[in-house]
């Protein structure tokens, strides 16, 4: 048996090399914790949440305290039946997702020990690697270009060029990138940044000049359904959602308004539990999914890793934290340029 009898919170935080500019939002560093089950066979299952208050609305010394409460309610339980630990892991889907993610993942990853046989392949095996995409913040024209420049020499062929404080500057350096990377695909992000007039107007004058956006994604506030189809009919690039899915029962409303044509999967918002279903609900809408991480290290890009080879349900793939973050150490994973590989 393979019995849950104790779960520690460690705590981390990594600098980034450079401050990490979004919309509205500029973090210098990402504070994350680190989460290790112990079983009664001395299996040390391993997760990582990464906590967001402006997309979950969590605040890091909150997620704390609730190692007790999340205890209380799976000592005991064996993890080769994951899927019912899971069920009691979901009742801290609203107030606490990203801890629920790492749990979740820490459970799997024990399991995963127990029957010697990676998480990934528990979870279908469908990839080997994955490759990722390399994250552009907002910043200056000159060094928005200097920045893509760097990451095409170093093999990245998709950009993800964050947009949303400044339409005039935003459109004048995703053409000076374009012009500069030919070759190279954008995933355009303006977190929330535009109003459905705005996106339009930007994604107008991107496609005058021929920039090769692969998604623009998450063009307008989080509960702008109608904002969001607007600009999905008006746009001649595919629309996605990120902020506007954190669980299933988002993706359902998605689907139902037919809002999008991607949906971002990010663990820290979803919990693998919900994860699974998303991407259920997405491949049967004919929806296509793509997937992101909120400023993990280690373990934390390590379980992305292996949700997004084990199901090979994602066309792109925005894994990219190990190279945003100074020195994480790199557990369950291995690197080897933009290509990302699951490890046991």
């Amino acid at each position: 048996m393979s019995l849950i009898k104790d779960l520690q919170f460690k705590q981390e935080e990594f600098e980034y090399e450079v401050p990490f500019h979004i919309t509205n939002s500029v973090a210098t560093s990402s504070k994350v914790i680190t989460v290790e089950l112990l079983l009664n066979n001395s299996i040390v299952g391993l997760g990582q949440a990464s906590r967001s208050f402006r997309v979950n609305g969590e605040v890091f010394d909150g997620l704390l305290k609730y190692r007790e409460a999340i205890l209380d309610k799976i000592k005991g339980l064996d993890v080769r039946n994951y899927r019912r630990i899971f069920d009691q892991i979901d009742k801290f889907s609203r107030t606490a997702p990203s801890l629920k993610a790492g749990v979740q993942f820490a459970i799997l990853d024990g399991l995963s020990q127990t029957v010697k046989l990676p998480v990934y392949q528990l979870l279908g095996g469908r990839k080997d690697f994955i490759e990722t995409d390399l994250t552009i913040g907002i910043d200056n024209l000159e060094t928005t270009v200097i920045r893509a420049k760097e990451a095409c020499n170093k093999g990245f062929t998709i950009l993800k060029l964050k947009v949303g404080e400044d339409l005039k500057h935003d459109i004048d350096r995703v053409l000076a990138v374009s012009e500069a990377t030919k070759g190279a695909g954008y995933i355009v992000d303006a977190n929330l940044g535009y109003t459905a007039k705005e996106a339009i107007q930007f994604a107008d004058q991107m496609y005058k000049n021929a920039v090769n956006i692969r998604i623009f994604e998450q063009p307008v506030d989080v509960y702008d359904f109608d904002g969001m189809r607007l600009v999905r009919n008006n746009c001649h690039y595919p629309v996605g959602a990120d902020e506007t899915c954190k669980t299933k029962y988002d993706a359902l409303r998605l689907v139902r308004e037919d809002c999008v044509d991607y949906i971002n999967i990010k663990l820290m918002k979803s919990g693998l539990s919900d994860a699974l279903a998303i991407v259920e609900i997405a491949q049967t809408a004919n929806k296509k999914l793509m997937i992101g991480c909120m400023g993990e290290g280690g373990i934390g890009i390590g379980q992305s890793v292996h949700f997004a080879c084990g199901t090979g349900a994602f066309s792109y793939h925005d894994l990219d934290s190990c190279f945003l973050l100074k020195n994480p150490e790199k557990i369950r994973f291995r690197c080897d340029d933009n290509k990302l590989y699951p490890t046991f």
